[in-house]
């Protein structure tokens, strides 16, 4: 499922490690060093971030009909 990726360097210094998630969210993204400079309240050592898989859902937009046969006039 993970296709190769262990971990990976974030551009504030951080490292985040990737492991098997649960149903719904198929890989978990952990904190595992948080870098000095790093000022983003959301990355705490030791910690996942959270993914709440919204590009994955179906769209709750109503899809408009599409029409067959279109032709321009002119």
């Amino acid at each position: 499922m993970l296709k190769g990726f262990v971990n990976a360097d974030l551009s504030c210094g951080c490292r985040v490690g990737f492991c098997e998630g649960v149903e719904g969210s198929p890989v978990t993204v952990v904190v595992e060093r948080k870098a000095p400079g790093c000022l983003l309240t959301l990355h705490v050592e030791g910690l996942p971030i959270y993914d709440y898989r919204e590009a994955l859902r179906p769209s709750t937009r109503i899809n408009p009909a599409e029409e067959e046969g279109y032709e321009e006039e002119g």
